[in-house]
């Protein structure tokens, strides 16, 4: 009885109006200060920082936008110390003010390494060695020893080189290989459309040496890839272990591969691996 007659009084209803409009108030308070937490709506774009050294981003004061954190370094003589070579997230990103941007730069000093034993592997053991230990292979010497393509020596600028010997990261190590007992000739293999550094290490693990280079687009070495070899990489065409191939590249940006591999490749299926393996590359 007492509850129905507090239902039928003016009062119930006008605080009941009034707890509702504090409740949506609070509830609209509420959202207002997540949206200021969280700076909902309020994203920036990720500049591209690569090139550019830390004081340079700092004296655009992008540290008020975003928090810059270095998490590695890498060595590249031929770029400035300290500039960022890698960033993510990537430029271009959007993001909310506050982001960590995690940094890659160019360090100041060389990274070093050791020189690993490669003495009585095989070559492509010693190639894939050399890989691991962030080192290069250099010019393949074949000499008269008699297991075939095991490496007999390892040189630096034409001194043999010891094993745990440091030396800088990508280093260029010669080896001296083994001719074996018999005359062999190997293929030549298929190079076009590799840049260069691929069509080097193709001619390693083939068992012969990168010749004389041309470039018949200018210096862009970035964008250069292989257009012609000398020899020609036909079946019927050998040569001797170590003989050296000349190579002619072109650039990617001036020159259509995928089409003017098609001369060279007649399986389909081999054809559409190579080409599936260059856009790889080029990601």
């Amino acid at each position: 009885m007492g509850f129905f007659y507090f239902l039928g009084q003016k009062k119930f209803y006008i605080n009941l109006l009034i707890a509702l409009a504090l409740a949506i108030l609070l509830l609209w308070v509420a959202i207002k200060s997540l949206d200021v937490f969280t700076r909902h709506g309020e994203v920036y774009i990720v500049p591209d920082f690569s090139g550019q050294t830390i004081p340079q981003i700092v004296d655009q004061q992008y540290e008020e936008f975003f928090v810059l954190e270095v998490i590695d370094s890498v060595y590249d003589k031929k770029a400035e110390k300290g500039a960022v070579v890698m960033q993510h997230p990537l430029p271009g990103s959007r993001v909310k003010q506050g982001r960590h941007i995690y940094l890659t730069i160019v360090s100041e000093s060389p990274e070093m390494t050791l020189v690993p034993n490669l003495k009585n592997l095989s070559l492509r053991q010693a190639l894939v060695t050399l890989e691991s230990f962030g080192l290069e292979a250099g010019t393949l010497d074949y000499v008269d020893y008699f297991a075939r393509n095991a490496v007999v020596d390892q040189l630096i600028d034409n001194e043999t080189v010891e094993p745990g010997t440091e030396v800088v990261r990508g280093t260029i190590i010669d080896l001296k290989v083994g001719l074996g007992k018999m005359v062999s000739k190997v293929n030549i293999p298929l190079l076009i459309a590799m840049k260069k550094d691929e069509a080097k290490k193709a001619l390693n693990y083939a068992y012969l040496n990168i010749g004389r280079e041309y470039y018949l687009d200018g210096d862009d070495t970035a964008h250069a890839r292989v257009y012609k070899t000398d020899p020609l990489p036909k079946e019927d065409n050998l040569i001797g272990l170590g003989e050296k191939v000349n190579v002619w590249y072109r650039s990617d940006e001036y020159f259509d591969f995928d089409n003017y591999l098609k001369q060279f490749v007649k399986d389909s299926l081999l054809l559409e691996n190579i080409l599936e393996q260059n856009i790889t590359r080029e990601e």
